[in-house]
């Protein structure tokens, strides 16, 4: 790569949740719905795209609004654009299928080109052209995963179970469920069948709640969905419709399941979650999203390598602030705060509103935006861990933070959650412009976590961070 990558793998402002990868003419294209920094709700706005060449994961071009709310051609509800899908059809066209909020059911447009400008197609429908998810006793319609195997047959997986039963309407929440459809990608030829049981006996950390999606690895079938608050998690078949066992868990931002953290007491704040895998030049990757700014409508594209045992089993992966560098970071040189892969508060507040005014969040000033960078780390206080993973240290001197806020104390900084101090560097900050305080930080290590925690009076702001 040219360049260092870390997460979020794209530009600060950005706020893209629910990827899916897929790469068209040797380019990774990045599909997935739109948050609106500051928003109240979930995808406020439109469709947009970016891609990187397969061989430089670290050069993102932005491809531009690929679709709009008001190219649907009926009201639904909020008619918010949800968590989309993109495959390459029979006729090599492409064709992105989504579910509008509220609407229970799955709709389709289609391009000549993987990032041009989609246009409606259709929603999903039966021979007889009754739309799925349309009608009471249905199955409910989200999420859609769309899949096409080598010898083109082609599955829609979709599901969605934020409770028992059905929706107002009498649609069912009955689990994951898959159709195949016949080569025009719209009418279904073989479906809705049942793919994971909503009523399956299992642990409450693995139940499936939403976000299906199909890959294929070494001959079998890998189906990606998302549990509650616990991170991606997949089941494996060798056949894409039928005879899934469950794999296990494959990432979590928060790192519940890993490193002793759990939804109890996470390394990085929890929110829902959805993303896939994919391979790249020999590599696999999953791409995963996290929340910002306290918030679950401002999240956030992330992405780790993934490895594959000899039975084709995966082995979850933490959350790092390397990502997709295939390796530490250099420890030399200035870095964002906000790469931030751990956010520990261990404080106690007397309300949710107040938890929301004074915990630490990754955030940015101003209006949402598709230009300047400008996040950093707000509110960092006593009783709170603010860590980044990993970095590579051979030579160096010193750690210079660059500050703002009204604080007094320390700032104990360790290569690990467990580890004891490497410096103490002194704060006492009493403004709101940036400035800069140091500390001697004489560490060697190839693979090395960096943890800061606040030992002291008030709070205060981390714009960046920089090893001398």
């Amino acid at each position: 790569m040219k360049k260092q990558v870390f997460n979020p793998y794209l530009p600060s402002y950005e706020y893209i949740p629910d990827g899916e990868p897929h790469i068209f003419n040797n380019r990774l294209y990045l599909y997935g719905s739109h948050d609106r920094f500051g928003g109240t709700d979930y995808c406020l706005n439109n469709y947009v795209c970016w891609s990187a060449p397969v061989e430089d994961l670290s050069a993102w071009r932005f491809e531009g609004v690929i679709y709009k709310k008001e190219q649907h051609p009926y009201q639904v509800g909020r008619n918010l654009l949800f968590a989309p899908d993109v495959a390459k059809g029979p006729d090599s066209r492409y064709y992105l299928y989504y579910s509008v909020a509220d609407s229970g059911i799955m709709s389709v447009a289609v391009c000549d080109t993987p990032a041009g400008q989609y246009q409606y197609y259709g929603d999903v429908h039966s021979s007889a052209g009754h739309v799925l998810g349309s009608k009471e006793g249905d199955f409910f319609q989200f999420d859609p995963g769309i899949f096409v195997d080598n010898d083109n047959r082609i599955f829609l997986f979709s599901g969605f179970c934020p409770k028992a039963g059905a929706d107002e309407k009498g649609r069912q929440y009955v689990g994951c469920h898959m159709c195949e459809l016949e080569s025009d990608m719209v009418t279904v030829k073989k479906g809705p069948e049942i793919i994971i049981d909503r009523n399956t006996p299992c642990p409450e950390e693995r139940k499936y709640f939403e976000a299906p999606s199909l890959r294929k690895f070494f001959g079998k079938y890998y189906l990606i969905y998302s549990v509650r608050c616990g991170g991606l998690h997949y089941y494996i078949s060798d056949k894409p419709d039928s005879g899934f066992q469950y794999g296990g868990r494959i990432h979590s931002t928060s790192d519940v399941g890993i490193n002793g953290h759990s939804i109890e007491e996470p390394s990085y704040p929890v929110g829902n979650t959805h993303g896939s895998l994919i391979e790249i030049q020999g590599k696999y990757y999953i791409f995963n999203h996290r929340l910002t700014n306290n918030s679950s409508y401002c999240r956030q594209g992330v992405a780790e390598q993934v490895f594959f045992k000899e039975d084709g089993s995966i082995q979850q992966v933490e959350a790092t602030s390397c990502g997709l560098n295939n390796g530490p970071l250099k420890g030399l040189g200035i870095y964002p705060a906000y790469i931030a892969c751990v956010l520990i508060d261990h404080n106690t507040y007397a309300s949710k509103t107040e938890k929301q005014l004074y915990t630490p969040r990754i955030t940015q000033d101003g209006e949402d935006r598709e230009c300047m960078p400008g996040q950093y780390m707000k509110g960092i206080r006593s009783l709170c861990v603010v860590g980044y993973k990993y970095f590579c240290f051979q030579s160096n001197s010193k750690i210079r933070l660059t500050i703002r806020g009204k604080a007094n104390g320390q700032v104990l900084v360790k290569t690990g959650e467990q580890e004891k101090e490497a410096c103490v560097i002194p704060v006492k900050v009493n403004k709101e412009e940036w400035e800069e305080i140091e500390g001697s930080f004489l560490v060697k290590g190839e693979r090395c976590g960096l943890f800061l925690e606040f030992v002291g009076e008030g709070s205060f702001d981390l714009l960046q961070l920089e090893f001398l």
